[in-house]
């Protein structure tokens, strides 16, 4: 069955990650979902996993432009969110994160993909506009997380993710754009994001690609 990137942004990490643990409930591995919150002045510290944390927000905010790792980011038997990792991202800054995406970010332990989460997103599936909007939505505080599913487990998922609150990434860029924000717009030849034509605004999916 072919497969879909499924993406949904909260504004609330405690509703994320519920759903999250909805999905795992379902019978999703932890290992086909990832988590990357936004962890502007440490407001995750107590939530990083033993071993993970290895700095404060402030060293991840100095290593940002670098893109350090700044914890391992570990799939914890427990589930997806005892493996949460500390992480900085070039364009968005500290973050706390875990899953398959965050693999994509880190490499081989040399630090985020120069693409940094649009990168990841990109390489993902999804069309550079939609990548921008997500990267945008963490960067001022919020917690996005993506589902590898395929066709017989996608609506249930993209289900989940609504049910917990996701927010609706259109509506809230516009009011973005109105203080300034730019980004991207989709071309002609990108793949738009199914859900859309069926009237879901606040969850997307998008045929996988290279992740």
């Amino acid at each position: 069955m072919a497969q879909q990137t499924i993406t949904a942004l909260f504004d609330d990490y405690d509703a994320a990650s519920a759903a999250v643990a909805k999905l795992e409930s379902t019978g999703i591995p932890h290992g086909d979902i990832s988590v990357v919150s936004n962890n502007e002045k440490d407001r995750h510290a107590g939530r990083v996993g033993v071993g993970n944390h290895a700095g404060t927000a402030d060293k991840a905010e100095k290593a940002a432009g670098t893109g350090a790792s700044l914890g391992t980011v570990l799939g914890g038997g427990a589930g997806l969110l005892a493996g949460l990792g500390l992480l900085a991202i070039p364009g968005v800054g500290p973050v706390v994160a875990a899953g398959w995406l965050v693999a994509t970010l880190t490499g081989a332990g040399i630090g985020a993909a120069a693409g940094g989460l649009v990168g990841g997103l990109t390489g993902a599936g999804l069309n550079e506009a939609d990548a921008h909007t997500y990267s945008e939505g963490v960067r001022r505080g919020g917690t996005l997380v993506t589902v590898r599913a395929d066709e017989a487990h996608a609506v249930a998922a993209m289900n989940i993710l609504e049910e917990h609150g996701s927010i609706d990434v259109d509506e809230r860029s516009k009011g973005w754009q109105s203080e300034g924000w730019t980004a991207p717009t989709a071309t002609a030849t990108e793949t738009p994001a199914a859900g859309l034509a069926d009237g879901r605004t606040r969850v997307r999916a998008y045929p996988t690609t290279s992740v």
